[in-house]
């Protein structure tokens, strides 16, 4: 595979606006769009090998026997049958890990031979990345064209970079008042429970096994339900790199049962969870009534994208395009409140109205193939609920507001104007392909605006103004502000967020924090006289 441009997301999708697989936009919806859904969906090459839980190095079902299936969303038609673990199953898991932790090689081996491993792991990945991709499309309903060439590129870059950390986190020796030796130890905080998303498997994978893993813990993580096959995948290819049984174990299961169990077990140390903040608040407090484990979140976002009067109006339209409609709509971080300048705000709406309309929706197994399906049937339904509050609060519907298609979960992207602050459509995190553009006065007008949500993970600003990015920069309250750009993600970036989008970061050198130690060591020096 070639060295992989990952400085951003944006540069895919640029790259292959420009090509000619992309050049068969539609003009309108229409019925070429709906054909596009709905015609016989295309039968990915690959086998799904892994559908049982992987407990202490070994694929067992689990102690239910209960099983739970995993949809095409597409069609809506089963994929597989997955092993549907509980406490039971989290217990045996936490155990596993704990004995691997207490006992085992892992926290104890080199940190050499631990980025030893992690390498190896990246390299099988590489070579099996045609296959994960087409999983990850398949499972996801993510166009296969981003899976294959940003995401699995990505995620062997990140492994990449935590297997570079593995043999420099160090402690420090410090002066202290009298006659003591004092060494501060950077230990692995033990047993680190993870809990990822359905929108990015593969990635989310990354950001919480890569750092645990440098920093020599072990693992209990469960999957999204709607999402488990490729975790348990690379899960495999783990353990064919020679990470020890134990280390890393996998649980597919429901939130209310395997998540509940798993944010509040007594023997896990440590809680990770990427997801809706309403659910990240039931981890926090369930972790808190257990054993008062930290826990990071990565949660929800309504990101302001703002659109100043000295942008290049067709850029900011295609880059606002993106922020919003990347993945489905189906971002964290996406810019689902597009403020513009009341001065280009007309010229802005109705160009952004017509990018919507030429944007292809259909199997993402084809090359030509912008959006997919959402994930599944309730998701879906909750897009088209809030498309008809925003229709029925008076926002105008330029374009889009109904599915394509009658089977699978296909929706049109769809664009609002003249949407104001206190729609439910400007407030909450809709997580689907529909576009809020609101309309801004002046500099103090769109900060307090853009401010003034419960949520701070993400912000972007298009001008060319430098004072004027600088002063929105530094005013967002939000974890992570791009500049004339979106979605710039590397593996050294921190990613987090403000206020209810989470606490702690992912990624870069402030993620190895959530899964560390500090220990104090003084030690009295005998023969203080040569000091």
């Amino acid at each position: 595979m070639a060295t992989p441009k990952l400085s951003s997301l944006l540069s895919l999708w640029r790259r292959s606006s420009s090509s000619s697989i992309w050049g068969r936009s539609l003009n309108r919806y229409s019925t070429a769009a709906a054909a596009a859904a709905v015609e016989a969906p295309i039968v990915p090459n690959v086998d799904i090998k892994y559908t049982q839980l992987l407990i202490n190095g070994q694929f067992v079902d689990a102690a239910s026997g209960k099983t739970f299936p995993t949809y095409d969303p597409r069609t809506g038609d089963v994929i597989a049958n997955v092993a549907e673990g509980d406490l039971e199953d989290i217990n045996r898991a936490v155990a596993a890990a704990r004995k691997a932790f207490d006992e085992g090689p892992w926290p104890k081996m080199t940190a050499y031979e631990r980025a030893r491993i992690i390498l190896k792991f990246a390299d099988l990945v590489e070579k099996h990345s045609a296959e994960l991709a087409a999983l990850e499309t398949w499972d996801n309903g993510k166009p296969l064209q981003q899976a294959s060439s940003a995401e699995l590129p990505m995620f062997v870059r990140l492994f990449h970079y935590y297997a570079g950390w593995a043999d420099k986190i160090h402690g420090l020796t410090v002066p202290a008042d009298g006659p003591h030796h004092v060494q501060i130890l950077h230990e692995p905080i033990g047993v680190a429970g993870q809990i990822i998303p359905w929108n990015f498997p593969l990635l989310m994978f990354a950001w919480k096994v890569g750092p645990a893993l440098a920093c020599g813990n072990t693992i209990v993580l469960k999957t999204a339900e709607q999402t488990p096959l490729t975790a348990l995948y690379v899960a495999k290819l783990f353990h064919e790199a020679g990470l020890p049984p134990g280390v890393l174990n996998i649980v597919s299961g429901f939130g209310p049962t395997a998540g509940a169990a798993l944010a509040g077990h007594m023997d896990v140390d440590k809680i990770a969870f990427t997801g809706s903040t309403e659910t990240g608040q039931a981890v926090l407090e369930r972790a808190a009534k257990s054993n008062l484990k930290p826990v990071t979140l990565e949660l929800g976002g309504k990101s302001p994208f703002i659109i100043c009067e000295d942008a290049d109006i067709d850029k900011a339209v295609e880059l606002a395009h993106f922020a919003l409609f990347f993945n489905q709509g189906q971002c964290c971080c996406a810019g689902s409140r597009t403020f513009v300048h009341e001065s280009v705000y007309d010229e802005f709406v109705e160009k952004a109205t017509a990018r919507a309309k030429k944007r292809t929706v259909g199997d993402p197994f084809k090359s030509s193939i912008e959006q997919g399906p959402q994930i599944d049937s309730e998701q879906f339904e909750k897009v088209l609920r809030y498309i008809k509050s925003g229709i029925e609060t008076n926002a105008k519907l330029e374009c889009g507001g109904e599915r394509i298609g009658s089977k699978g979960f296909f929706i049109q992207p769809t664009v609002f104007s003249d949407v104001k602050d206190d729609m439910l459509i400007a407030q909450d995190e809709i997580f689907g392909p529909v576009q809020s553009v609101l309309k801004f006065r002046d500099l103090d007008d769109v900060i307090r605006r853009a401010n003034a949500t419960r949520y701070g993970l993400a912000a972007g600003v298009f001008t060319k103004n430098i004072d004027t990015a600088n002063t929105l920069t530094r005013a967002l309250r939000a974890g992570t502000v791009w500049v004339n750009c979106f979605d710039v993600f590397d593996a050294a970036i921190p990613f987090g967020g403000y206020k209810m989008s989470g606490m702690g970061r992912e990624k870069g050198v402030y993620s190895l924090n959530n899964y560390l130690q500090v220990k104090a060591v003084v030690t009295p020096l005998k023969n203080p006289a040569w000091l």
